[in-house]
């Protein structure tokens, strides 16, 4: 890194609730936020926003008849940059960057048009805007009234992290001091659920299913509490897959330099891609993880991190091919391992943002956040340095070491 970058602020609305407060309640909580319901014709697990959570989105599409129209994907995004904006102190009319990805998009709305379209054929007038990838940065560049440039992307799953990688080089070009950074996503819909299910990815658990519960994986298997774990990320015994979507949006304030207002440092970032077999495929000890942790890490030892936020998506390959990716740069320093999908579901292009909000908490809170599978012997002593991981569909690997504001 050529100057220290600093998240001064980072925000969301998941499952998990819409505050820093009600998030790290909802990571103390054994229990996963999935629930099946109906999609469609079909029956899913999904991982919803919360009750309250709605009724905050609902009172900003009302808030603006501009808004009324809006994807969910839209709306997340500026609910999570306004609060984010606010924690950073941020004043509306700054010149701040925007990079805000996704991966599908305005997904509801788009299934919405092309549902009438067919039944109709023809569509409204504002289909086009409004579905489009870029609405969610001009939106949200809009309702900001910022001057600075604003950019949507999608690199598919690792969306959120691009996005970071984006926010650290325009800040280390000089070209502006302030960058708002993150993805949204609002996938729960019945032909997105059609898609994961093709690729045979999606979870089919049954309520009968049950593993012993625990905060601490160490003592999973002395507690009794009894419970189904639909999206079984990081349980790398199992034999099948188990992904589950979730909704939401993870928005971050990046600065040059350091104040006693920083949550955390970014102090290395990695990329890479690899050579695809297929369209969604990995490889059996993922290249492309390698690549980029090692990127990350730069001069610092491997022994120095103490804990990984992993994209374990709860596929079987996906697991499993991070997992000896990390053995093989980390050899015999593994660092404690967790990933938050067991709870929320794969949140698409939000779901590294929100890795990064949940990497961010544990160095502010000096508590690690584990998962009821045991991948590890013992909790981190200390949680100074923490790796986040994600990757996209067709190996597009991001690496982000954060580390504790000293």
């Amino acid at each position: 890194m050529k100057e220290p970058i600093s998240i001064r602020s980072i925000a969301s609305i998941s499952p998990l609730g819409s505050s820093p407060e009600e998030v790290w309640e909802s990571y103390l909580n054994p229990r996963p936020f999935l629930r099946r319901e109906q999609v469609g014709h079909t029956e899913e697990w999904v991982a919803r926003l919360p009750d309250a959570a709605k009724a905050a989105i609902h009172r900003l599409r009302q808030s603006d008849t501009n808004y009324r129209n809006l994807d969910d994907s839209v709306l997340f995004a500026l609910y999570a940059s306004r609060k984010a904006v606010a924690m950073a102190d941020w004043s509306s009319g700054d010149n701040f960057g925007i990079n805000l990805g996704s991966s599908r998009g305005a997904t509801g709305l788009l299934e919405q048009y092309h549902s009438e379209f067919l039944e109709q054929r023809k569509t409204a007038t504002l289909s086009s805007p409004t579905t489009t990838l870029g609405n969610i940065s001009s939106w949200v560049a809009h309702d900001l009234q910022t001057r600075g440039p604003e950019i949507s992307h999608s690199i598919t799953c690792s969306t959120a992290l691009h996005a970071l990688l984006n926010g650290v080089a325009w800040l280390q070009s000089g070209m502006t001091d302030t960058f708002l950074v993150g993805g949204s996503e609002a996938p729960l819909t019945p032909f997105t659920i059609a898609q994961m299910k093709a690729l045979k990815v999606y979870s089919n658990v049954r309520l009968s299913t049950s593993t012993p519960l625990s905060t601490d994986p160490v003592e999973a298997q002395s507690r009794d509490t009894i419970i189904t774990y639909p999206c079984q990320a990081l349980q790398l015994d199992k034999k099948r897959n188990t992904m589950v979507l979730g909704e939401g949006a993870a928005v971050a304030c990046l600065e040059k330099g350091i104040s006693k207002d920083t949550m955390a440092l970014i102090e290395g970032i990695g990329y890479a891609t690899e050579l695809l077999e297929h369209n969604v495929s990995i490889s059996a000890d993922a290249v492309c993880f390698q690549r980029a942790m090692k990127m990350a890490l730069g001069n610092i030892a491997p022994a120095e991190v103490d804990a990984i936020v992993m994209h374990a998506p709860g596929t079987v390959k996906g697991d499993l091919s991070e997992y000896k990716a990390i053995q093989q740069v980390f050899g015999d320093h593994m660092p404690a391992l967790t990933t938050n999908k067991w709870k929320i579901g794969h949140t698409f292009g939000a779901s590294g943002m929100l890795s990064v909000e949940l990497a961010v908490l544990m160095l502010q809170r000096q508590q690690f956040v584990g998962v009821p599978f045991r991948v590890y012997d013992t909790e981190p002593k200390k949680l100074e340095r923490v790796l986040v991981n994600a990757v996209g569909f067709g190996g597009n690997a991001v690496s982000v070491l954060l580390g504790k504001n000293i």
